[in-house]
Formats: structure tokens, C-alpha cells, sequence
């Protein structure tokens, strides 16, 4: 026996549906002849008849019933099929890969990469967290669409990229009313012996913040030496000492780690890129992340401190009260 025909099958389908080759015609939007012929080779093929005459109309035969069991199973399967399509068609979303080096906080992170999340069209986002040359490499390999880092591209690496500024901020030192409630003095003279959190060799801003340290003769204890930003925070919330971050994200920071603004470094600027292999962002995560930290992240003023978190600065204002309600000393005019 040859091979089924699906199509007389779905034909044989809707006629004994509808009960008749004229209503089966009109859905089909075929002559009743055509039909007709079509059931004809079915019958011939299988070697059977399908149907008998009733009156005007038709009733399968009983090999027919059998035979329409099978054919409602095949279709409702196929329209089934139809259906998962179209839904994975209509729910299809765009793979955004990004890189995020260990050394930029991750509080930034979040606010430039998660508006990626509420675009147009849907974006599966997947985060790689690792060293910058570790992501360098599988971005030269496409396996990643960016790298955010707080350095450009280094020059000495065989990897075709191109930096992109996403923005910059000077530094906020940031430590625990507990803590701070054990130091003495004005900013930046408390620093001295003071516990510090120092970040890793692999942080961009680190030289600079050991020359600042030199340059004021200021010698903090230093506690801890962290790459990572998330874990120098942790720390740093449990009042392991004092660290630095962008003061951009002084709110931020403020109200996820509980920690209090001690005073701003503005002669150190941390600098954040976005680093693509195209010249050309084209990307619609990628366009949305510059735009959010042109506009929002790094786009608001760090002229002054908030109020509601400022202490003292390098640069002098009025401090304003710890949470614990303890008056701080007042900045040196």
C-alpha cells in the first residue's frame, strides 16, 4: 500500500465532520466534485470504503469511524503544534549577553543593565561576572554582546573592541554610624588608623586612591583588600571598616548597605565603559544601557552630597545628622 496522503486525510476529516461533501466543499472552499475525487483515492488507497449513503447525506462505515479516531488524534496534534509556534514566535526574545568586570560596583551594575529589561522588545538577559581579561576573551569569541568595566580596553591585548564612556564620578568614603561613632575629627583627617576596606589591584581607582592618601599624609588602616565590589560593601555594612564608592550612587548605596556618607574624595574620578566589539552601537540593550546612564545613572548632578547623608567633605560643608541622631564634628573652615 502506498504511502497516506494527509491531505485526502483531512479532507475525509472534514467531511464527516460537517456530515456532507457540500458543507465540507464551503469550508474547504473546493467544488464537491474535487472532494469527491479526493475521498475516491482515499478509499482506492486504503482499500476500503470510508462511507455509505444515508438519505442525502453520508455516515462512515465502521472501518470510517476507526479511521476518523486516528484522523482527529493527527489534527488536533498538528493544530496543537500550529499553536506552540505561534506563541513561541510571539514571545521570542532577544539574547543580551553582558560581562560585568568583578571591580565595578555593583550597584551601578543594576541601575545602567536592568532597563534592558523593559524594552520593546523582549530581552533574555544573562549576566558573566569575572576578571576583565577573562571577559575580554569570550567577548572576542561573541560569546558575550558587552563588557562593563571600569577601564577602557587595554591597548596590550589582541582583541579587536572599542571603549564606549558610559559615564563618570568622583569618590563618597562610606562607613556605619557604629563606626564612625569610634572616629575623631573632621574629614579627611579621620581617616587616620581608621579602618579601611581597600579595593583590589584589579580596581582601576586604586593607585590613584593610595596617592590621594599620600598626598593628604593620611595612613588608614587598612583591613581588607577586595576585588570584588559586592564583598567590600558586605563588609563594609557590617562595619568591617570604611570603603570607597562613585558618589553617583550615594543614595544607592545609602539606603541598600545602611551605611552613612562620610565625605567626598572629587579629586578622584571612577569612570565606567561599556565595551562592545562595534564602533557602532546597534544593539537595543546596549543603546538602552548608554542612554540610562547618560540620563539617569551618571546624568544627575554630584555637585554636593545629599543632605540627608552628608557628613563632611574634602571640599567643606555643613554636616548634617547621623541616623543614630549623634551631631558629627563639624568640617574645619
Amino acid at each position: 500500500m502506498a504511502g497516506l496522503n494527509y491531505k485526502h486525510l483531512r479532507y475525509f476529516w472534514v467531511v464527516a465532520k460537517s456530515g456532507s461533501i457540500a458543507r465540507a466543499s464551503e469550508q474547504l472552499h473546493l467544488t464537491p466534485q474535487s472532494i469527491s475525487g479526493q475521498l475516491s483515492e482515499l478509499e482506492d488507497s486504503l482499500g476500503t470504503n470510508l462511507f455509505r449513503r444515508a438519505g442525502r447525506g453520508l455516515e462512515l462505515t465502521d472501518t470510517g469511524r476507526r479511521i476518523l479516531g486516528y484522523a482527529e488524534g493527527i489534527f488536533s496534534l498538528g493544530d496543537e503544534l500550529l499553536d506552540v509556534v505561534r506563541d513561541q514566535a510571539s514571545t521570542r526574545s532577544l539574547p543580551f549577553t553582558v560581562g560585568i568586570a568583578d571591580s565595578v560596583p555593583k550597584s551601578a551594575a543594576y541601575l545602567l543593565v536592568e532597563p534592558a529589561l523593559h524594552l520593546a522588545e523582549p530581552v533574555r538577559l544573562i549576566c558573566r561576572e569575572g576578571r576583565l581579561t577573562a571577559l575580554l576573551a569570550d567577548l572576542a569569541v561573541h560569546r558575550l554582546d558587552m563588557v562593563i568595566a571600569d577601564r577602557p580596553m587595554p591597548t596590550n591585548l589582541n582583541v579587536r573592541g572599542y571603549s564606549h564612556l558610559l559615564g563618570e564620578s568622583d569618590l563618597t568614603v562610606f562607613g556605619t554610624a557604629a563606626l564612625l561613632s569610634t572616629l575623631t575629627g573632621a574629614f579627611p583627617q579621620l581617616l587616620n588608623n581608621a579602618p579601611f576596606l581597600m579595593p583590589g589591584e584589579d580596581v582601576a581607582c586604586r593607585p590613584r586612591l593610595e596617592q590621594w592618601f599620600a598626598s593628604k599624609r593620611l595612613y588608614p588602616r587598612v583591613v581588607g583588600e577586595f576585588d570584588d565590589s559586592a564583598l567590600i560593601k558586605a563588609f563594609g555594612q557590617a562595619g568591617a571598616g570604611l570603603f570607597v564608592a562613585p558618589t553617583a550612587l550615594t543614595t544607592h548605596i545609602c539606603e541598600q548597605h545602611r551605611v552613612i556618607a562620610v565625605g567626598r574624595i572629587d579629586s578622584i574620578n571612577e569612570q565606567l565603559f561599556a565595551i562592545t566589539t562595534e564602533r557602532r552601537l546597534t544593539h537595543p540593550a546596549i543603546v538602552a544601557i548608554c542612554q540610562v546612564a547618560r540620563d539617569e545613572v551618571f546624568g544627575v548632578s554630584t555637585g554636593t552630597l545629599p543632605v540627608a547623608y552628608a557628613v563632611s567633605v574634602e571640599s567643606p560643608t555643613q554636616p548634617a545628622e547621623n541616623p543614630g541622631g549623634r551631631r558629627r564634628p563639624r568640617a574645619r573652615k
